[in-house]
């Protein structure tokens, strides 16, 4: 493997983190506005991550599936585990970020896998696969209209 080959897939490997992290952000301030936990708004999401990485991160085919699906896999967590931190912060009187470092992540993910139901399970798959298979899609290519010279 070329030193060039490795750097682009540690970049696209880092893009599509970033996504997800970014995503599952945006996921929990939607929730917290709306003081609902919207399980299916990880459908919605996985299928922007998967335009977006398909778009500007990796070309469309099997690299673009597993990144679109691990992204997606990622904003579920995260979100649960922001979550998780913003129930401790206001069970305990405390702000965010100092939830979020007092709990730790092997706290914050033990919380988030215990909130995690079946249902939210199933809405995860279908949103992973979802993503999966918008990424592994080549993009429609638009024809332009054919004009005439006069």
């Amino acid at each position: 493997m070329k030193l060039g080959s490795v750097l682009l897939f540690l970049f696209a490997l880092f893009s599509a983190v970033m996504l997800g992290l970014a995503a599952g952000a945006a996921w929990m301030v939607l929730a917290l506005y709306l003081r609902q936990p919207l399980p299916w708004l990880v459908v919605p999401i996985g299928a922007v991550l998967a335009w977006t990485i398909r778009a500007g991160v990796h070309r469309a085919g099997i690299g673009a599936m597993l990144l679109a699906a691990g992204a997606t896999a990622l904003a579920a967590i995260y979100v649960n585990m922001l979550i998780a931190g913003v129930r401790i912060a206001g069970n305990m009187g405390l702000d965010l970020i100092e939830a979020l470092r007092t709990a730790g992540i092997a706290m914050l993910w033990q919380l988030a896998r215990m909130a995690i139901g079946p249902a939210d399970i199933v809405w995860i798959v279908l949103a992973m696969l979802l993503a999966a298979w918008l990424a592994s899609r080549k993009p429609r290519q638009v024809r332009s209209p054919s004009i005439k010279r006069v």
